[in-house]
């Protein structure tokens, strides 16, 4: 009897334990339930005769598909997964398409799948002059920069100009291949099949430095690298890939692109490119396991250190709620905060591309952030091109002076010739490099018509 006694709080909390365990999976079928509901409300987009004809003669866009966490890759099931797996099924709810992963196994794998026309289109790739011959792009969605991944102990890499008669390890075709064998013809540039390459070589001492998209560098456990600044200038926008001769393809998901409601894109963004990883419930055998090295311990103490696991661990998933709570309100925040300025501002990175603007700005010059994020004023059709080619060539000369600028001037817009105060004011990382410029402009003539 006083066995049993004794093991009653362990049954105790077993079967309290197993209760939460299926309340949790009831609220995941439930979860489950919710999304189905509203992947079925979702609205089609309108199509013309030539796009439907051409999904009804295409039931399935085959997809090249290589795994580039937290963007597309495949779960314990073999599902594949991430961001760009959760864009193209919402633009499956909205048009009808019908998406079908090939799984490649490298970069170099995946562009011949598409010159051969093997495959549709991809969702992982760069854009770049090499690529640009056979491939077609879409709308941009988003996008990260590129950052320089050494060894541990070495000095941190600020710029390409440091890898000059060093081996620079890159996966085959890399989309900045082009560019650092014209533009840096010191690196020796060494190809090898996958990024998990490059990085063993960079830890082996075989190469000095490898490039990653930042997001992709951080995902990994440092060990004996190292990851540096960014590329400076160098924006890897997110795009969808569509192998040429597919018009309406692209037509096609560009439009669904334009309809994307930007409130659920950035709810995806957050999802997965700020940390937080799905969790999977772990398998039959996992609990048994667990079950199992449970009951060897002491059954005497078994409660005691039952309750005080829980204890902790209810405290570690609090402190990450928290924390997660933290972020998405600062973030939300800042976007409130920007897009709540009456006159138009924006950022623009050392090229003149834009990083970031408010509703502001969009609203004057009559377009959306994700149709001009990483472009320059030259290279859209915003402003009169006179207009355009000067305030292009301003914001250089003043990238190059490091100056600020405040000035009352006129400017031709493509509504006419307004009457602005300009300011545009050149920031600065931490560690005190130039990044870019900040800017905006108020409308001067409409403020004295109010007074």
């Amino acid at each position: 009897m006083l066995f049993f006694r004794g093991f009653k709080p362990a049954v105790c909390w077993m079967f309290l334990l197993g209760a939460l365990g299926f309340g949790q999976w009831v609220k995941a079928v439930q979860l489950a339930t919710h999304e189905s509901r509203e992947s079925a409300a979702v609205a089609r987009i309108e199509l013309d005769a030539q796009e439907r004809q051409w999904i009804a003669e295409h039931p399935m866009v085959i997809v090249a598909s290589a795994q580039y966490p937290l963007y597309l890759f495949k779960d314990e099931h073999g599902h594949w997964s991430g961001l760009n797996n959760d864009v193209l099924n919402r633009i499956s709810a909205m048009t009808g398409l019908r998406f079908v992963h090939e799984e490649s196994f490298s970069t170099d794998q995946l562009l011949e799948r598409l010159e051969s026309g093997a495959a549709d289109m991809s969702t992982t790739l760069a854009m770049n002059d090499e690529r640009k011959v056979f491939l077609d792009f879409s709308h941009a969605f988003g996008g990260a920069g590129w950052v320089l991944v050494g060894l541990a102990g070495t000095p941190a890499l600020q710029s390409l100009e440091q890898l000059s008669k060093r081996v620079l390890v890159l996966p085959a075709r890399h989309a900045l291949e082009g560019v650092i064998r014209r533009d840096y013809p010191a690196i020796e540039l060494r190809s090898v099949k996958t990024y998990g390459e490059a990085r063993a070589l960079v830890e082996s001492g075989e190469a000095y430095a490898t490039i990653e998209n930042e997001i992709g560098a951080q995902l990994y456990p440092s060990g004996r690298l190292k990851v540096g600044h960014a590329v400076e200038g160098k924006w890897e926008a997110d795009h969808l890939t569509v192998r040429k001769g597919q018009p309406q393809l692209l037509s096609i998901l560009n439009k669904a692109l334009e309809a994307f409601p930007p409130a659920e894109l950035r709810a995806m963004r957050l999802k997965w490119l700020n940390g937080i990883a799905p969790v999977h419930a772990p398998s039959a055998w996992q609990r048994i396991t667990q079950w199992g090295c449970w009951s060897l311990f002491i059954v005497s103490l078994f409660g005691l250190l039952s309750l005080l696991w829980n204890r902790r661990l209810a405290a570690l998933i609090k402190q990450r709620r928290d924390a997660e709570k933290d972020l998405n309100d600062q973030l939300a925040f800042q976007h409130a905060l920007i897009d709540a300025m009456p006159d138009p501002m924006f950022v623009r990175d050392l090229e003149g591309r834009l990083i970031m603007c408010n509703k502001s700005y969009e609203e004057r010059l009559s377009t959306r952030f994700d149709q001009v994020q990483g472009r320059q004023l030259i290279e859209l059709d915003v402003l009169p091109k006179e207009t355009a080619e000067q305030l292009h060539a301003e914001f250089m000369a003043q990238l190059g002076t490091h100056k600020t600028r405040f000035s009352e001037r006129q400017l031709t817009f493509k509504d006419g010739v307004r009457d602005i105060y300009q300011w545009t004011v050149p920031f600065y990382s931490a560690d005190g490099q130039l990044r870019g410029l900040l800017g905006g402009w108020s409308d001067i003539g409409k403020r004295t018509r109010q007074a």
